[in-house]
């Protein structure tokens, strides 16, 4: 079943098909990544302070949703489009501003943006809390809230 005419060649321990490693070269990598060490120091990342884009961009959101109907606006109202407007650039104002001051230089970038998003959250609350019309004014599906005399507030239907 074996053809007699092929025939393996005798493998020694000096025939060798390969050069010796010092002699061989790399394949070369078209796609190689950059070495690391060379690139780390030229690229610089920084999500504090945000750019005048995102923060444009979260004064039209703060705008839209003090200005639409939301879960927001169920329980406090819409504010009207200039109200909206005005009051949205106040709060995010200052809650950059706060958010800037509270930041200490061993601060991670990412910190101090939760602090500026965390401020944001809390001044818009604040904003609408005492912008809020009298609870029957607001369209809260027919209850109004009411407090009791121990100060706990109630949901009462209104018939």
């Amino acid at each position: 079943m074996s053809n007699p005419e092929i025939t393996p060649a005798p493998v020694s321990d000096h025939d060798t098909t390969l050069p010796p490693p010092q002699q061989m070269e790399a394949p070369p990598q078209p796609n190689t990544p950059p070495n690391p060490s060379t690139k780390a120091s030229a690229i610089s990342f920084s999500v504090w302070p945000p750019t005048q884009r995102t923060r444009d961009a979260v004064i039209n959101r703060l705008i839209e949703t003090l200005s639409t109907p939301s879960v927001l606006s169920k329980r406090y109202g819409t504010l009207t489009s200039d109200e909206a407007s005005a009051a949205a650039r106040q709060i995010e104002e200052e809650a950059f501003v706060a958010a800037g001051a509270s930041a200490s230089d061993d601060e991670d970038g990412i910190e101090i943006l939760q602090a500026y998003s965390k401020e944001i959250s809390k001044r818009m609350i604040d904003t609408v809390k005492a912008r809020a019309p009298p609870a029957s004014a607001v369209d809260n599906g027919g209850a109004s809230v009411v407090t009791t005399e121990d100060g706990i507030n109630a949901a009462v239907s209104e018939a």
